[in-house]
């Protein structure tokens, strides 16, 4: 889970001075971007000393690969070194340094999925492994007062563009159905259709902004997005005006991975191969043992042990079964490579992302497979789970995260759904994604029919004519989310108890055209 600072130019727009709210209060804006940022031109990595440069942030979900390494330094008492005769020195930055490991200054960095989508084809490197999910250290803050993602429509977040926090409020808003608006910057007009975004050279900087609009008494923005522990300061200091929405605890859709310079890769199978073996035992010591591995972390990241441990638990580190089936897009329990990747690509769009290259440019499973073949890792197993929360499971008494209106077609006057419309399969498959890339959530289908005919049967039969059609309607919206219910559990062997449905007929109407209230809404509810 990566939070690179991306832009360096700070608006120089002039706002009001009104104290908290004024200019100094903006100081954390940054231009937006409508471009993908230019990396430096590709060039392989050149090793010295025998040593692999491998720059990583600040963040617990690579502390498989400081183990592994006994620390940060170059030693041999590395598996690295142990097993394989390299020696690794990692460093750990929060400066962007996609270029620094395309053009050969540092051989092998860490990066949550989405970005490869972002920086496509200009990105010249190898894809070994996955490292883990982020599960719980990014977040969106909001307004006390907003429950789900679509009462953010026509409101303004903070966030740090082309980072896994841009692309997770993205992702939400794609599943919702509501479209993105980046503004210029606060005195720009928000789209009241989209959910409007500005930026910050940080996420940190950007719970900041929020909180500062908020002791202000201003409602310039609406939330931010950002990750931990800038979600929980901002909460706590907002003196009740701010609650934490959603994290991606269980929305396993930001996903780190190795990348390694091409170059290097392509020169330097063997290393890469070690890296990888490392980087997975590293991974299964830190999830066995942390207690035993709590000095070795705390040296590195300079944190006492209590935050380590705390830190620990924001992230699921993953071995080499999750892997291969993260890869090859059999995990049924998380986001896989290729899914992420190409909801990146929709969720920034075609006018950000121009001509993607497939998710298949970037991956490399030999080392993985050979891994597997020789059975290193025997007896390992998916163990991804729900993070339970006091509350539970997702449930449907409270508020869901989300909400979509889906329109499914059905034979004639009938609940049986039309399955030779391609619609309709891509529609269930939408569904069953929301499922797979949150553990433990639940699904309610909430069947509608439309209200075209309502004056029509009062001519007919009055009052008691109306309300015989509407017990018929009821029982018919209900027949329909059932028939999509039971097609969901059939073709992707879903948990019958995490999918519900119920009819509301034509009591719940979107407006006046026909065609829009002949839907099915899925409300998702997580667990948080």
């Amino acid at each position: 889970m990566l939070g690179w600072i991306l832009g360096s130019g700070f608006l120089g727009q002039s706002f009001a001075q009104d104290g908290l709210g004024g200019a100094a209060a903006d100081a954390e804006l940054v231009e937006t971007r409508t471009e993908i940022p230019r990396l430096k031109a590709a060039a392989p990595y050149q090793m010295k000393d025998n040593t692999v440069d491998v720059e990583l942030s600040e963040y617990a979900g690579y502390s498989g690969l400081i183990v592994a390494n006994n620390g940060l330094q170059p030693n041999e008492n590395s598996l690295f070194f142990k097993k394989y005769g390299f020696k690794v020195r990692l460093t750990l930055s929060e400066e962007e340094n996609w270029s620094a490991v395309n053009s050969g200054r540092i051989a092998v960095s860490a990066t949550t999925t989405d970005v490869l989508a972002a920086y496509g084809k200009q990105f010249e490197v190898v894809v070994p492994a996955q490292i883990g999910y982020s599960r719980g250290a990014d977040g969106i803050v909001v307004r006390s007062d907003i429950k789900r993602i679509n009462q953010l429509k026509g409101k303004v977040l903070a966030t740090a563009q082309f980072t896994e926090a841009d692309f997770f409020v993205r992702y939400l808003a794609q599943e919702a159905g509501i479209e993105i608006n980046m503004l210029g910057d606060l005195s720009d007009k928000p789209d009241p259709e989209k959910i409007n975004l500005v930026f910050c050279a940080d996420a940190f900087g950007a719970g900041d902004l929020f909180l500062r609009d908020l002791k202000a008494g201003r409602n310039r923005l609406a939330g931010c997005v950002t990750w931990a522990p800038k979600t929980t300061e901002v909460v706590d200091a907002s003196g009740g005006k701010a609650s934490l929405l959603t994290t991606n605890r269980n929305l396993l859709i930001v996903a780190d991975v190795l990348i390694v310079n091409k170059g290097f890769a392509q020169a330097h199978p063997d290393i890469v191969k070690g890296l990888v073996e490392g980087l997975l035992a590293g991974n299964q010591m830190v999830r066995e043992n942390p207690d035993a591995h709590l000095e070795t972390l705390s040296k590195a990241f300079g944190w006492d042990k209590t935050q380590i441990k705390e830190e620990l638990t924001k992230v699921h580190l993953s071995n080499l079964p999750e892997n291969i089936a993260f890869f090859n897009g059999t995990i049924d329990s998380a986001g896989s490579f290729s899914g992420i990747y190409q909801s990146a690509v929709l969720a920034y769009g075609s006018d950000l992302i121009k001509n993607p290259p497939d998710s298949d440019r970037f991956v490399d499973l030999r080392h993985l497979e050979s891994l597997d073949k020789s059975g290193v890792f025997r007896g390992q197993k998916i163990s991804i789970a729900p993070i339970r929360s006091s509350s539970g499971i997702g449930t449907i008494e409270g508020d869901p995260l989300l909400t979509k209106d889906i329109r499914f077609y059905f034979e004639p006057n009938s609940a049986v759904l039309d399955m030779n419309n391609p619609t309709n399969a891509e529609n269930l498959e939408s569904i069953s994604k929301m499922l797979k890339v949150s553990p433990g959530s639940t699904i309610l289908l909430r069947g509608h029919v439309d209200n075209a005919l309502v004056e029509q049967f009062r001519r007919q039969g009055g009052e008691p004519f109306v309300r015989q059609m509407s017990l018929k309607a009821m029982q018919l919206s209900k027949d329909r989310a059932n028939a999509v219910r039971k097609k969901l559990l059939e073709t992707y062997k879903l948990d019958e108890n995490r999918v519900e449905s119920v009819g509301r007929g034509w009591e719940e109407p979107t407006g006046t055209d026909p065609e829009k209230n002949r839907r099915v809404e899925v409300q998702w509810f997580t667990i948080e």
